[in-house]
């Protein structure tokens, strides 16, 4: 999969309404061409919210990570692929038979959406991990693995993972399989509540095909700055990038 490199950065509009989304959308749509819509805006707007980014040209990442029993999330999928979305999310936990299901109903789909699986999120750490299942045996690293596994096999396009888990997947999924990377923050920035962060120059020399950047960004006195030198970094991070993923590479 090749992309431009300006197609790797992700903006998320997590605004409470359309009109704020259309004021980013009007600062930001001659350098950033990627957005993510999440569960907010999607909320208070619904698809036309993903109506207004495509009628501008640009591609939408519909993250609403989709956690149900199969018959429920297919039904959604149904009705999302109709919007014209370019990604969407479903959840890994929610089991092999969940994620097959939807990849089997997007067989017969003339103008298939790429369809990512959420393994853990780049907001929990290890602690939170393994106070939710109770056990100390196992590492974040480990659990993402894993579920990257599980997804790969059930035909899913790829992943959404922190950029500390990219190497691992890389090992156990090959360089085919998709990694888009949340929690990415530039040298400096607070992290909010993330916990699992890297740069975009990081993210990318490791393996990311896609990176989201929100708040430095959207929160920025001039977002437009801010999108032009996360495009460097990236643009730095696919010089440096390397082919040799890790120790876990299964060759």
């Amino acid at each position: 999969m090749k992309l431009k490199t300006e197609e790797k950065l992700i903006v998320p509009l997590d605004v409470t309404n359309l009109e704020e989304a259309r004021r980013l959308l009007d600062k930001l749509g001659n350098v950033v061409k990627f957005y993510k819509i999440g569960c907010t805006l999607f909320t208070s707007a619904g698809p036309e919210a993903v109506e207004e980014v495509k009628k501008r040209g640009f591609k939408v990442f519909l993250d609403l990570k989709y956690f149900d029993i199969p018959s429920v999330v297919t039904k959604a999928v149904e009705s999302l692929v109709k919007f014209g979305v370019d990604i969407f999310t479903i959840h890994t936990l929610g089991g092999f038979e969940l994620m097959e299901s939807v990849v089997k109903f997007l067989w017969n789909e003339p103008h298939k959406p790429l369809v990512l699986g959420v393994t853990i999120l780049t907001s929990i750490n290890e602690a939170f991990l393994r106070d939710v299942l109770g056990t100390s045996n196992v590492s974040i690293d480990e659990e993402v693995g894993r579920l990257a596994e599980l997804a790969r096999s059930a035909g899913l396009d790829g992943v959404v993972a922190s950029a500390y888990e990219i190497e691992r997947i890389r090992g156990i999924c090959g360089t085919d399989f998709i990694v888009l990377t949340p929690g990415i923050r530039p040298l400096g920035e607070e992290k909010f509540d993330q916990k699992r962060v890297l740069t975009p120059k990081e993210a990318i020399k490791r393996g990311a095909d896609y990176i989201v950047v929100g708040r430095p960004i959207i929160k920025s006195k001039n977002p437009v700055d801010a999108a032009k030198r996360i495009i460097e970094e990236i643009k730095e991070g696919e010089k440096s990038k390397t082919n040799c993923f890790s120790v876990f590479r299964n060759c």
